[in-house]
Parts: structure tokens; C-alpha cells; sequence
């Protein structure tokens, strides 16, 4: 079995059962709630990153370059290398006498 196959994201059917869980867990009345703190906890996330990204954006321009959508950044094709020289030719060599005295 293949060890991956337990690190997927759950699918419909698990996001449901999921679901079930949490709402007999925390009940009704308690879902908004949990849902907007949620909410919440992701902004100051998120404003968080962006606070930081800014930081570094002052004390260096040229340390964070935002990419925000890989599609819209222009196609720059990788360096190619210069095609490489013909071998040398190879001189022949004579083959070696064996002389016994």
C-alpha cells in the first residue's frame, strides 16, 4: 500500500461525514459562531502576511517579488546553451613493438 494515498484531501463523502461530526460536536447554535471566528482568525492571518510582505518590501524593494497568478506573468524561455565544438580528430598511433633480447 502506498503511504501517499493517506495524505489526500478528503472528497465529498468525507467532507459530509465531516461535517456531521462538527455539527454534533458544537450543535447548532454553536456553528456561526465557530464559523466567524474562523473567519477571523484567517484575516489576521492574512493581514499578518501582508504586514510582513510590506516590511521586507521597505527595508529592501528588491527582496519580495509578488507573483500573484503564475498565467499572467510573461513566458521567459530557460538560457540555452552554445552547441558544443566537433571532437578533435585523433591522430592514429602506431602500435607498440614487442622487441625481446
Amino acid at each position: 500500500m502506498n503511504p501517499f494515498l493517506a495524505l489526500n484531501m478528503p472528497g465529498g463523502p468525507e467532507i459530509i461525514i465531516l461535517f456531521f461530526l462538527i455539527l454534533i460536536l458544537f450543535g447548532a447554535k454553536k456553528l456561526p459562531e465557530l464559523a466567524r471566528g474562523m473567519g477571523q482568525a484567517v484575516n489576521e492571518f492574512r493581514k499578518a502576511k501582508d504586514d510582513f510582505n510590506r516590511e521586507l518590501e521597505t527595508a529592501n524593494p528588491n527582496a519580495v517579488q509578488v507573483q500573484e497568478n503564475k498565467d499572467k506573468q510573461p513566458f521567459v524561455p530557460a538560457p540555452t546553451a552554445a552547441p558544443a565544438a566537433p571532437p578533435a580528430p585523433v591522430a592514429p598511433v602506431a602500435p607498440p613493438t614487442n622487441s625481446v633480447n
